[in-house]
This record gives structure tokens, sequence and C-alpha cells, in this order.
């Protein structure tokens, strides 16, 4: 009886589980990153102000790398015309003792004058614990991309024939397109099958690939001679070896 009261004694004194403490972390980096969203839009750059790290550096969407100065004159409300919300989802945080790294998506949902826009932004921060509390030293923005709308109405089937054919990019790498019930189908050489639907005249895309694009090349007579496969801003090029 007396080990069974000292084991019970020893369970009630142990510390709480650490998932405990990081759950309830986790919860108030979600406000606070919140509200570093809502600051955005509501133009208080003292809440940038008060939860940056003197030393912060932040990579946003563009490329840019931002200091806290930037990031705080960056919060000062949306132009004349412009209004939004951004709303802070799928919010994760794994905690390294006084640093914590979360991730997250921004859903941010914009009036445009009278436009409405809706954008997604996957960001990874880095917080550190300080005596001033929770700051953050780092942060990484990602713009999520989604395939372009398909071009309406779509070209009839005898249309869509004159891409048809096997294009090379060298002689071991070629690229067959042909048609299909549902349009157009391209497979690179080794690689699986894809669908491929018109943004507009002489431009496709593949559903799930936003950051590509296939570029159909014609001469002056107006026959296809090949296709740039777009990857963001390079190219390239395949011509064409053999026809529908």
């Amino acid at each position: 009886m007396r080990r069974l009261r000292i084991g019970l004694l020893a369970f009630l004194v142990l510390p709480a589980p650490v998932f405990a403490d990081d759950q309830a972390l986790e919860e108030s980096l979600r406000r606070n990153t919140q509200e570093l969203m809502d600051a955005i839009s509501d133009g208080k750059p003292e809440v940038w102000e008060r939860l940056l790290d003197a030393r912060v550096t932040y990579t946003d969407e563009s490329g840019a790398v931002l200091d806290r100065k930037a990031l705080v004159e960056g919060a000062k409300g949306l132009p004349k015309g412009v209004s939004g919300t951004i709303v802070v989802k799928d919010f994760r945080a794994t905690v390294h003792g006084d640093v914590a790294v979360t991730t997250y998506v921004s859903d941010e949902n914009e009036n445009y004058h009278g436009a409405k826009l809706h954008c997604q932004y996957r960001t990874t921060d880095t917080w550190k614990e300080t005596k001033a509390g929770w700051r953050l030293v780092a942060g990484q923005v990602l713009a999520l991309r989604t395939d372009p709308p398909a071009m309406t109405p779509p070209l009839s089937s005898e249309d869509l024939e004159e891409y048809c054919g096997t294009y090379a990019l060298s002689p071991e790498v070629t690229y067959e397109i042909r048609c299909t019930e549902h349009g157009l189908e391209g497979r690179q050489t080794g690689r699986k099958a894809e669908e491929l639907r018109m943004e507009a005249p002489d431009v496709f895309f593949a559903p799930g690939k936003p950051r590509y694009r296939w570029i159909f090349q014609r001469d002056a007579d107006g026959e296809i001679t090949g296709f740039a496969e777009r990857r963001e801003a390079w190219d390239l090029v395949f011509r064409r070896v053999e026809g529908p």
C-alpha cells in the first residue's frame, strides 16, 4: 500500500504532458498570426511593431526580402477602393524549446474596386521566445496557384486535331499529343499522359500544373511548327516532327 501511495504521489506531481503546453502555445501563436493579418487590412502597424523581432527577416510572395521597418510600414491599411479580409487556416506549430515553426494558409477575399478576388498563400513563420514574449523572427510566403479557367466554348474536335502529333525536344525526349473523346491528351517520353485544356488560342495548360503552359508556335502560313513548354518564365521548345 505504501508503494502504491508513493507511486500515486509521484504521478500527481509529474509535470503536465508536453503536448498540452505545445497546444496552448500553438493557439497563442495562431491568435498572434490572425492579429497580424487583421492589422494589414485594418491599418494597424502597431500590431506588427509589437510582435516582430528587431532583426526579423521576411520573404514575401514576390520574393522581396523585408526587414522590420518595411513590414511595419506595409501594414498601414488598404488603399482607397480596396477592402478585404484574411483568415488564417490550416494552422500548425512545431515547438523546439524556445523556438516554434508555424505553417498556415492565409485565405484572402478582396474587393478590388467592385471586383471580387480570392487568393491563398502558404506561409512558414519562425517565432522565438524572448523576455518580452514570443516574437516573429522569420517568415516566408508562397502564393498558392490554381488552374486558370478553360476557354469557353471549347474548340471542336476538328479544330483540336491540328494540335495533334509528335513534338521533339531532343532525340531522346518527345511529346505526343492526341485527340480523345474529352479533348487533347499529351504524353512526354517516360511519363504518364495528361489532359490539356485550352486557356486561350494556341495556349494550353494541364490541370494540376498551374506553373506550366503549352504555347504553340506557327510559321508565316499559320502552320504549327512546335510549342514552347513554358515553366514560369523559362521555355523548353519542342519542334514538330510528325503531324496528326
